[in-house]
């Protein structure tokens, strides 16, 4: 059987040069993977000598990071050299308004800074919505904030985590946290939310994936082992992914999860084996297989990964791709077959696939759906699912580009008039009632039920790169910048085509200025998304059939 290869970093190595329509020199050599190169060797730091800058002054940019609140950052708003759009310097500025501080450093951003809105918890530094945030300072030569970040948020790992009376496993990393000042003692705390305050009270299953995903673009970005390499981060991917790994009665390689337990953190009908977070798994697995020291402690763990790769990139691919061929095939099953050689093997009834499904589905192209469990497919499109899918991989070339033909060709579904739908299509009528418990956030076509989410506009631009189709990515740029920063920066769109702002939605969020600062960086160097992006294993073989998609 083929395996990976652990002393490799070929599996790392993309050259995104070649994938510019006009190509712009990129100081890249092919010659070496990007894993054995930082990306300061590249032109995701500051460049050298660069519009009069000298060695003194970009030393300087990194002191100005570490500042009291008072003083804030002294940094260009962009060291990338190039002719940004006016709402870019706009957007720099916003975003480091948000920045939260801990006894003088920089920790973190707050998820919005909208005075005009109850706060509830738009205040406090959200894990996942930190990970923009963190590319932007990345890319932009400010590490500090980014890695004072990974290790307060590794420092709230080891707290002792209770909902009522009953304790969360020792590898939970917080959804979120904020910063608690005593003004009679005039001393800072940080107070962690482990989900006993989230909607549902549900523990945030990505967080531990977004952290060591985050903590693979810090030691991409900076060239920087050392991070990664301390035994406390050691123990931290450790104890994230034996949440993941350990046995018990699971017969698939996917993780069960309950709804609310991701982005879409309220109740949508996710529960199961969601997309996002079986792709987010997926690239936490392979970051950890760059991070992580593959003697000692962590030998056992490597070894645990290397086989969980494998078999839940062939479930991956093999059940939950969808494609016109595979959609066909689904329309002629059969049921109630009792064999190991069944092609139902989930028992999926034909009667319950949905009618808006065969008008979605192109002639060229496909997605990974939303769900996959016993006598349930839940064939949605989720955005950050098959977007991840790609950066990770965990998509095979010719799927990314099914993919990429999918959003072509369902443009005015998928972009509209904001980019990007989180899902598609919304819920509606009783279906809603049923799914949703009523959710008055969660109406058709709002929110996460079929909303259109600027901050995806990063994720969507990163995966554009990596399979050669940026002029999507351009489009879906140009669409956004019409009206994002005359509308302040909303959390959300509403409407079939993303047309109004979200009627709940909170102005000035940070992850919406993050994700269009992050697309407009990669745009303009591809290199930057090595950072966020890993090749395909070339000692592994892709395990589906050859369909209509992948003659693209």
């Amino acid at each position: 059987m083929s395996t990976f290869n652990l002393n490799s970093d070929t599996s790392d190595d993309i050259d995104f040069s070649k994938l510019l329509e006009k190509p712009r020199p990129l100081n890249m050599e092919r010659l070496r993977s990007l894993e054995e190169r930082s990306l300061t060797e590249l032109s995701t730091s500051p460049p050298q000598l660069r519009n009069g800058d000298n060695a003194a002054s970009r030393v300087q940019d990194r002191a100005d990071c570490v500042v009291p609140p008072s003083v804030g950052f002294n940094t260009p708003r962009s060291l990338a050299g190039f002719e940004s759009h006016p709402m870019v310097g706009e957007a720099w500025d916003a975003l480091r308004r948000s920045v939260v501080y801990f006894r003088g450093q920089p920790v973190g951003t707050i998820a919005a800074v909208d005075n005009s809105e109850e706060k509830l918890n738009y205040d406090q530094v959200f894990v996942r919505d930190f990970v923009p945030s963190a590319l932007a300072f990345l890319m932009n030569g400010e590490p500090d904030i980014v890695k004072n970040f990974l290790l307060k948020t590794l420092r709230l790992q080891s707290w002792e985590k209770k909902i009522d009376r009953f304790q969360l496993g020792e590898g939970v990393m917080p959804a979120s946290f904020k910063v608690f000042h005593d003004p009679v003692r005039n001393y800072e705390t940080l107070i962690a939310d482990f989900g006993e305050s989230a909607i549902g009270r549900v523990a945030p299953v990505d967080s531990g994936f977004w952290w060591i995903i985050l903590l693979r673009a810090y030691t991409k970005s900076t060239g920087d082992s050392s991070l990664a390499d301390m035994p406390e981060c050691q123990k931290g991917i450790r104890l994230i992914l034996s949440l993941c790994l350990s046995e018990g009665f699971d017969t698939f390689p996917t993780l069960l999860c309950a709804d609310g337990c991701c982005m879409i953190d309220r109740r949508m009908g996710v529960y199961g084996y969601p997309i996002e977070i079986q792709a987010l798994f997926f690239m936490s697995l392979r970051c950890a297989l760059l991070l992580l020291k593959h003697e000692g402690e962590s030998k056992e763990m490597v070894e645990q990964i290397v086989k969980r790769l494998h078999a839940l990139s062939y479930h991956m691919r093999s059940y939950f791709w969808l494609d016109l061929k595979q959609l066909n095939d689904i329309y002629r099953y059969k049921t109630e077959e009792y064999s190991h050689t069944a092609v139902n093997k989930f028992n999926v009834i034909p009667d319950s696939l949905p009618e808006w499904v065969f008008d979605f589905m192109p002639p060229q192209g496909g997605f990974f759906i939303g769900n996959v469990s016993p006598a349930r497919m839940d064939f949605r499109w989720f955005a950050l699912g098959n977007c991840i899918a790609i950066l990770s991989s965990l998509a095979t070339p010719e799927q990314s580009t099914a993919i990429m033909d999918l959003i072509e060709a369902r443009w005015e579904e998928l972009v509209g008039e904001m980019p990007l739908k989180v899902c598609y299509p919304a819920i509606e009528s009783h279906e809603w009632k049923i799914v949703t418990g009523c959710d008055p956030k969660n109406t058709r076509w709002s929110y996460h039920n079929g909303g259109s989410w600027p901050v995806l506009l990063w994720v969507l631009t990163a995966a554009c790169i990596k399979t050669g189709r940026p002029q999507i990515a351009r489009r879906a740029i140009e669409v956004a910048e019409a009206r994002l920063h005359k509308d302040n920066w909303p959390e959300y769109y509403d409407g079939t085509v993303g047309r109004y702002v979200g009627k709940q939605a909170r102005k000035y969020q940070t992850w919406s200025i993050a994700g269009y600062l992050v697309a407009k960086m990669m745009l303009e160097d591809p290199s930057h998304v090595g950072m966020v992006a890993l090749e395909e294993d070339k000692q592994m073989k892709p395990v589906m059939r050859r369909s209509n998609s992948w003659t693209c």
